[in-house]
């Protein structure tokens, strides 16, 4: 029989459908949490990240390190991998997402309610008025985060699902019969082409992770272990770029073949892998804004992977809050509000891993000691070399890689 995949809008009073599907059905309940917890045990994966990823946020640095295609492909190939075990699964939760429509054997469910019932139900929970609200927005803001991410669509789009349900005017066992209805349809039952459809599931994530390891941020379709890959973005020497992926492909377990094709973006812009030795995590923080772009837009021609913030509490907001935290700081001293010696310090005590350059255009040698004795990595002077910038920036990198 087909399995279940149910995503609900918070606030929504689905654990009665959840709870009567899976005695009706006899389906086990997968939720979020049970796939990142599987995925974590079996592939080695880092917990929280796949948390942060499956909650559709991005980290800032992720352009450069790729940290959410690899998630999400952790993610999908554990759920193939479940899907393999056997049939009976009553996915609940933002996993809905990560089971391509290919894979018709299983029903794919929305329930949802209006803001105004879920904002009722969230003070009826125990919270006021406001933190009711604040929490709405924040699953909405991960559900959506998630779906434009994937498909480029609203969480929300009926496109997405096979059933979509109000449970405002819906009673619960009648939403269940719907589904369980659903369920017995022709159009969802197993088929063969479905079944590979798992299959390919599989293999599409492993050809991602692959190339993600190399660098590669590619599209990958597979159908009947036959993998095709599309390059969206433009590059000079395109025939050997498709002899590098078909070699990386190739080495997959179970790629019957490989193609790779010009997708019809492909003109957009320069197509570029990614150097992982590289530094990819430096934060630059600087209230000068046009210097700062014109530093990162400098340093990422050098293959620096760089993000700049115009303040100190900026800085220290992000070190704090973003996952893949900044491997290098490139820190002004003299700024509005916190100054550059303010942030160094903090930034020491929050994450004394993170390697600081001081690059300053009004420093004193008092200011140069202070620095160096609060854990500074350098101390640079306005206007710096961006060569000797790059390979200052090379250095902490490498010191910051060996603490890690």
């Amino acid at each position: 029989m087909p399995s279940i995949a149910i995503l609900s809008s918070s606030f929504t009073n689905s654990s009665e459908i959840i709870d009567e599907l899976s005695v009706l059905s006899g389906c086990q309940v997968v939720t979020d949490q049970d796939v990142i917890l599987k995925a974590a045990d079996k592939q080695g994966a880092d917990p929280q990240k796949l948390e942060r990823t499956l909650s559709g946020k991005k980290s800032v640095f992720n352009e450069f390190t790729l940290e959410q295609e690899r998630c999400i492909s952790l993610l999908k190939l554990t759920i193939a991998g479940m899907l393999k075990e056997n049939d009976r699964k009553l996915f609940v939760g933002l996993i809905t997402h990560l089971i391509p429509s290919e894979i018709t054997h299983v029903v794919k469910v929305l329930l949802f309610d209006t803001k105004a019932n879920r904002i009722e139900n969230g003070v009826a929970s125990g919270l006021s008025k406001t933190d009711a609200q604040k929490e709405i927005k924040k699953s909405d803001v991960a559900a959506f985060g998630l779906t434009d991410f994937l498909f480029k669509k609203e969480a929300w789009d009926a496109s997405l699902y096979d059933v979509v349900i109000p449970v405002t005017t819906m009673a619960s066992q009648e939403a269940v019969q719907l589904i369980l209805t659903c369920r017995q349809k022709e159009t969802v039952k197993k088929s063969e082409s479905s079944l590979q459809a798992a299959e390919d599931m599989a293999l599409i994530a492993k050809v991602e992770l692959a190339l993600l390891e190399k660098g590669h941020n590619i599209e990958v379709y597979a159908q009947n272990s036959n993998v095709i890959l599309t390059v969206n973005k433009s590059v000079l020497l395109f025939d050997r770029l498709v002899s590098e992926l078909i070699t990386i492909v190739s080495e997959v377990e179970s790629v019957k073949g490989v193609e790779v094709v010009k997708g019809k973006d492909y003109s957009t812009s320069i197509y570029s892998k990614q150097n992982f030795e590289l530094p990819s995590k430096v934060l630059l923080v600087d209230d000068e804004k046009e210097l700062a772009q014109t530093i990162s837009e400098r340093l990422i021609n050098r293959d620096v992977g760089t993000y700049a913030v115009h303040d100190g509490q900026q800085a220290l907001n992000l070190i704090t809050s973003d996952d893949n935290k900044p491997d290098v700081m490139v820190l002004d001293l003299r700024m509005p509000g916190m100054d550059g010696i303010e942030v160094l310090r903090k930034t020491k005590e929050a994450k004394s891993n993170i390697e600081i350059i001081i690059l300053t255009g009004h420093g004193t040698q008092k200011d140069r000691e202070i620095c160096m004795e609060l854990g500074a990595f350098a101390y640079l002077q306005k206007p710096v070399d961006i060569e000797e910038l790059s390979a200052t920036i090379y250095d902490a990198h490498k010191k910051a890689a060996t603490q890690q």
